[in-house]
């Protein structure tokens, strides 16, 4: 499709985001020039790790297959992977469905290293992608510009979700999809069902992920039991920072429900029309709705 309407141009990253920035930036270079990272999370995800995606996420071959069902996109079509980290899942799936890519990621060194791969996936087709520095609250893309989109343990990052899925919904197509990971606590109360209405999305599936706590919980033991290695071959900052993540989140993990959400926006004026109604109330505003416990790995 050729949107006819731009959206906003990112404004500069506030201290806080370029706090968040320097973070991610740390990790990738981290684990560009070292291969322990990869290892431990193949060792993690056994048989169901893609070694060639090489992910930082929880992305596996199960997952990888979930995706490519749930897009459903035609050869040609544009997808965005928000929150790409180095690339993998969206290189990966632009190569498997033959279509074109944009994907953004928070972090400068994150995308220069996904740009350096696109060779790898789409040979001589690799200006097929594009990755670019955004962020989820504020891509900086044009409305309705995405025929689907994929949103990978990213989304627990973001300072406001339900701004980032508004944001998601604004540059989806009608009848395009967003695909997206999320988790909570189990028992807790979901707030996607209201974000996916504010953002004017319908909950097309939900599918759980059984498996995937306990990826985590085998994934935060050995970045533990490798303490040394990882300070020794990352540095002292990033090993801390992923440390400090292990401890904080491997008691929490087998009480987490880990789903994915395809979220779908209406084809058509008509069932647009059926979507805003089901929107939230003129009187209460997003920022209104309950708070939850969803959690996720950063």
């Amino acid at each position: 499709m050729n949107p006819t309407t731009t959206g906003p141009v990112p404004e500069p990253l506030t201290p806080a985001q370029e706090g968040r920035s320097a973070w991610y930036d740390a990790f990738h270079a981290a684990r560009g020039r070292s291969s322990v990272v990869a290892g431990l999370y193949a060792q993690a995800m056994g048989e169901d790790y893609p070694v060639e995606v090489a992910a930082s996420s929880s992305c596996d071959w199960p997952l990888l297959g979930l995706l490519t069902a749930r897009l459903r996109l035609n050869p040609g079509q544009l997808l965005v992977d928000a929150g790409c980290g180095a690339g993998g899942v969206g290189l990966w799936l632009a190569r498997a469905l033959a279509v074109r890519l944009t994907a953004f990621d928070l972090s400068p060194i994150a995308t220069a290293q996904a740009t350096a791969r696109r060779a790898h996936f789409l040979g001589p087709n690799a200006d097929r992608a594009v990755f670019r520095v955004g962020e989820l609250e504020r891509t900086g893309l044009p409305d309705g510009c995405a025929h689907g989109i994929v949103c990978v343990d990213a989304l627990g990052g973001a300072t406001d979700r339900g701004a980032a899925v508004r944001e998601l919904g604004r540059i989806l197509a009608p009848g395009g999809r967003l695909v997206v990971t999320r988790a909570l606590r189990r028992g807790a109360e979901p707030a996607w069902h209201e974000q996916a209405d504010a953002a004017g999305l319908s909950l097309e599936h939900l599918d759980e992920r059984p498996d995937e706590p306990a990826m985590w919980e085998r994934l935060y033991q050995l970045w533990i039991a490798h303490a040394d290695q990882l300070r020794r071959e990352l540095g002292a900052s990033p090993a801390e920072n992923m440390l400090r993540e292990a401890h904080r989140m491997l008691p929490k993990v087998r009480r987490r429900r880990a789903v994915v959400l395809t979220l779908r926006r209406p084809p058509s004026a008509t069932s647009a029309k059926r979507a805003a109604d089901r929107m939230t109330a003129p009187d209460r505003h997003p920022s209104d709705m309950p708070a939850t416990s969803e959690e996720s790995p950063q």
